[in-house]
């Protein structure tokens, strides 16, 4: 895919998407770059599952690009299990303005991202290897950020464990997840409580690709009053012994 080709297909699906960005010619060849460069990397490096552009596109750009609009606000953004980048770099890439934090336990994914933004002379983005349980106890990043956002897999009661403890109060934590929700939101509401959270709403979004509507929800969790100390657990806890 070229760069024409690229911006013909991203532009085409952000409207699909009913995405309001206003993409400038830079932007979008950071995109393009970013994609040519993680799926290069990606014949080495097992960094992203997805090696189709097309689908590159809508799973992992459109899909970041979804939350852009509860970002306004914000100045510090935390992308908890950040993977190949994802929702954090595309975030980036479109809000200069605002200060990134990406984490992963998978330090050889953030080599690589660090080597692209790098190329990209990205300014305003750090890129740490760490577990968040760990970091979460750091002074330096506990309580600092304005937004949490993850897509990560595990149970909501799990993913609130590790966002909130680094949410200031009155910063909000953003979880992506697909269409069976439901349950895990209620057995998670307790969890949210006790870490200092409050379930502010619940958007249902779509995505459309090769014809087919992916359902996303995103959950939107206040922080209200700070969480506790003994928060996060370690040693696993929060994905083996979720609080109830």
């Amino acid at each position: 895919m070229n760069y024409n080709e690229f911006c013909d297909f991203f532009s085409k699906n952000i409207e699909l998407n009913n995405i309001v960005i206003d993409f400038n010619n830079e932007e979008l060849n950071e995109l393009y770059i970013y994609m040519r460069e993680l799926l290069k990397w990606n014949n080495m490096i097992n960094v992203t599952s997805i090696s189709n552009e097309k689908e590159f596109i809508i799973k992992h750009y459109i899909d970041s690009l979804l939350i852009n609009k509860y970002l306004i606000n914000s100045n510090k953004i935390i992308d908890i299990g950040t993977g190949g980048g994802f929702p954090g770099i595309p975030l980036k890439i479109i809000n200069k303005e605002k200060k990134f934090t990406l984490i992963d336990s998978v330090n050889k994914k953030l080599n690589v991202i660090r080597e692209i933004c790098k190329s990209l002379e990205l300014k305003d983005i750090e890129i740490i290897h760490s577990r968040a349980e760990e970091l979460a106890i750091n002074k330096e990043y506990r309580q600092r950020y304005d937004i949490a956002v993850t897509r990560a897999v595990s149970k909501i009661s799990t993913i609130v464990e590790y966002m909130l403890p680094f949410l200031k109060i009155g910063g909000t934590a953003i979880c992506m997840k697909g269409p069976n929700f439901e349950q895990e939101l209620k057995e998670a509401k307790n969890a949210i409580k006790v870490l200092g959270g409050v379930i502010e709403n619940v958007d249902t979004l779509f995505e459309y690709y090769d014809g087919k509507k992916i359902v996303r929800n995103i959950i939107i969790i206040s922080k209200i009053k700070n969480t506790p100390n003994n928060f996060p657990r370690g040693n696993g806890k929060p994905l083996k012994n979720p609080i109830v």
